[in-house]
């Protein structure tokens, strides 16, 4: 039982991850995953591991229930972040 539950945290874990995608060599998209309620922890924790000296956020889109708003995800907040590591 108890690899089962390791398993499922490890897999929750993975679901709510954030991607990043390089713009240049110091600036970023984070994608945030979709998140019931909205959150912008996964943005932060991405962010931090992408610039360990700092970063700012050059700017922030929260769209509801999709990324694209074109499927339907009831509930979902999705952030996007475009940042620039200091």
């Amino acid at each position: 039982m108890r690899v089962f539950a390791m398993i499922a945290l490890l897999a929750l874990a993975a679901c709510t991850e954030a991607t990043a995608t390089a713009i240049d060599n110091r600036t970023f998209r984070v994608d945030g995953p979709g998140i019931p309620g909205g959150s912008d922890a996964p943005n932060r924790r991405t962010a931090a591991r992408l610039c360990p000296s700092g970063y700012r956020v050059l700017d922030s889109v929260d769209r509801r229930n999709t990324p694209d708003n074109f499927s339907d995800q009831t509930g979902s907040t999705f952030t996007i972040w475009t940042i620039r590591c200091i």
